[in-house]
């Protein structure tokens, strides 16, 4: 595998880098048993998916599935996740997402369930989230409109939440969705705590302003 993450990837080494990520998702605790799925972008157009219902531990190579971005498998002996179409809508939608994650992190999805945003109120959210983590709509999980609606957050940031559900990242491959999981995890973390000492304080509008252009000129490139 390259020794920069951000180099382009070759079919095998976003395989790797997928089953990788989902092993790490879960010992991480962002998910727990068979919930969560990735997704990545291989070379020729296809998407790699993880498997539906399968234990992430014990979890193989083998057990990926490649699809079209309509759905249809090409590759593989098992189901991909019942949730293809969260995943296969953000990739067709968006040219430059190469991969997607969702998890169900405790804090983030807590923030889910009672419909309210992470506010971006810590300068490296806004540098590689792009502002406010939004929650989508509710929509059936596993639904094509779930996919819909998730994918119209996620045009000018890295993460959204999704109504009584949980979290969803986009990246430039596996890891980075990981990564960026990892941090609005623990900015929610952080925003639920701040409140029970008080009222947060939001950063400055000049900050704001200054860190606005960063993501999107300069995180989202892949």
């Amino acid at each position: 595998m390259p020794t920069n993450p951000t180099a382009k990837l070759t079919a095998d080494e976003t395989k790797a880098m997928l089953l990788a990520t989902a092993k790490q998702m879960i010992a991480d605790g962002l998910v727990e048993g068979t919930s969560g799925n990735l997704s990545a972008r291989l070379p020729d157009g296809n998407a790699v998916l993880t498997p539906s219902s399968l234990p992430y531990e014990t979890m193989t190579l083998d057990d990926l599935v490649v699809c079209d971005l309509d759905g249809n498998v090409l590759e593989g002996t098992r189901s991909p996740t019942t949730e293809k179409d969260l995943h296969l809508e953000c990739l067709r939608v968006h040219q430059d997402i190469h991969a997607v994650m969702h998890c169900h992190a405790k804090y983030s999805t807590m923030f889910a369930l009672v419909r309210q945003p992470i506010p971006c109120v810590i300068e490296e959210v806004h540098a590689y989230i792009g502002g406010d983590i939004e929650v989508a709509e509710y929509q059936l999980t596993g639904s094509k409109e779930l996919g819909v609606e998730v994918a119209r957050h996620v045009g000018d940031k890295a993460a959204v939440l999704m109504a009584n559900h949980g979290l969803l990242t986009v990246g430039k491959h596996p890891q980075d969705c990981l990564k960026l999981a990892t941090l609005v995890e623990r900015t929610a973390e952080i925003v639920w705590g701040a409140r029970a000492l008080g009222s947060i304080v939001p950063l400055p509008e000049s900050t704001v302003q200054r860190m606005a252009p960063v993501y999107k000129n300069y995180m989202r490139l892949y």
